[in-house]
């Protein structure tokens, strides 16, 4: 394909970044623009379960399976479910299957950094304008007042995303929860009690309104969100630049709590950071715009449920492909991308309503161990918090 333009994508997420990879793997060119001035500019989050039906596959296509297999953390499939006195409820270990190995998102990121030809991704290019010039054609601004013209846009960039407008008028709705996340660090030593109770990687403690998750980390790290389903305004009221008074007012929320579990608030080694969950509705879809489109959050943010990466470069895989499979007729490849996209990101989406649901609704946690004993192995890997 050659065009005079090369395509654009908004975001070094890891979907764009699958994207720019499975094209350059067909010998096809993009430029990826990034608000963020370095790839090390902020944290990247915790572990991830990497799937084999989205994730790997996306992943295999981008010629990345030793490179992924590197940064696998060993034993990280194990799960078990407490309730608030610690009690273990359900427990499923590691079988080294390799179904859905946990990785860090930093060193998945990485590793498709490191695997494009240098300058496809510039730095410190925030998004602020974006003009159809028609023919599919857009032209970009960028905050530094920079313009950059493309014959294809691709809006990776999240859920806020700047390129949405362009094809939706969707906003993301706050779904009353928040999830406040926290680090508890060297817990071997300085926790042992906390230690033993999430155990060697994943751990939930669940009731109805609010609850607990935990993954192990290298480097006897505990990386904790702490769920609530509060309204916007009660987040609203805490004042989270003090941390003092933020962690009690959380912690007050666990009272009468195991403390190995609430030891996870109290004694953080970082501020506590809300993360209010927001999502676009379950079947988020839009009219064919020409030379424009989108994939992970942007196309379709959902609650949590252990796929958003995964669907975010399996859509770039997807999106990829289908412009390798048309290299002259970029509306027929976006044809293809977006009507395989919308059924797959209206089901993905339901199943994450109802996993939230289980985790926090009036039957946890009893719902989701329910739904653990009952569900086939693979379906249980494709839905774990967060």
């Amino acid at each position: 394909m050659i065009l005079e333009h090369p395509i654009t994508i908004i975001g070094a997420g890891l979907g764009g970044l699958t994207l720019a990879r499975v094209l350059h793997v067909y010998g096809i060119p993009a430029t990826i623009y990034e608000a963020d001035p370095s790839a090390q500019a902020r944290p990247q989050g915790g572990q991830l379960d990497i799937h084999e039906h989205n994730g790997q596959r996306a992943l295999e296509a981008a010629g990345l399976t030793d490179e992924f297999r590197a940064i696998i953390r060993e034993g990280g499939e194990a799960l078990r479910m407490l309730d608030q006195h610690g009690t273990v409820l359900y427990e499923e270990f590691d079988d080294g299957t390799g179904t859905r190995p946990e990785v860090l998102r930093g060193d998945l990121r990485r590793i498709l950094l490191a695997s494009l030809p240098a300058g496809t991704v510039q730095w410190g290019k925030k998004l602020t304008g974006v003009v159809a010039l028609g023919a599919g054609r857009h032209e970009l601004t960028f905050a530094d007042g920079s313009r950059v013209p493309t014959e294809l846009l691709v809006g990776a960039d999240g859920a806020w995303s700047k390129v949405r407008p362009l094809l939706s008028d969707a906003q993301p709705m706050y779904v009353g929860a928040t999830f406040i996340e926290t680090y508890l660090c060297n817990v071997d030593e300085r926790h042992p009690a906390t230690a033993e109770a999430v155990g060697s990687s994943a751990m939930s403690a669940l009731t109805p309104g609010k609850g607990i998750v935990v993954h192990r980390e290298a480097g006897n790290v505990l990386h904790t969100y702490v769920e609530l389903t509060r309204p916007a305004e009660w987040i609203a009221s805490i004042d989270f630049t003090d941390v003092t008074a933020a962690t009690r007012t959380i912690a007050a929320e666990f009272d009468g709590w195991a403390p190995a579990l609430t030891a996870l608030i109290t004694d953080a080694d970082t501020p506590p950071v809300p993360r209010m969950i927001y999502t676009l509705p379950k079947s988020h879809r839009w009219d064919r715009v020409p030379g424009v489109t989108l994939l992970g959050d942007a196309a379709h943010l959902m609650p949590p449920s252990g796929e958003g990466a995964n669907l975010a470069m399996f859509d770039g895989f997807e999106l990829g492909k289908a412009i390798a499979a048309h290299p002259d007729n970029l509306e027929a490849a976006l044809t293809a991308y977006e009507e395989a996209l919308f059924p797959r990101s209206e089901s993905e989406a339901a199943d994450a309503y109802v996993l939230l649901d289980l985790c926090l609704g009036d039957r946890a946690p009893f719902g989701l161990i329910d739904f653990f004993n009952g569900a086939p192995k693979e379906e249980r890997e494709s839905h774990r918090q967060p």
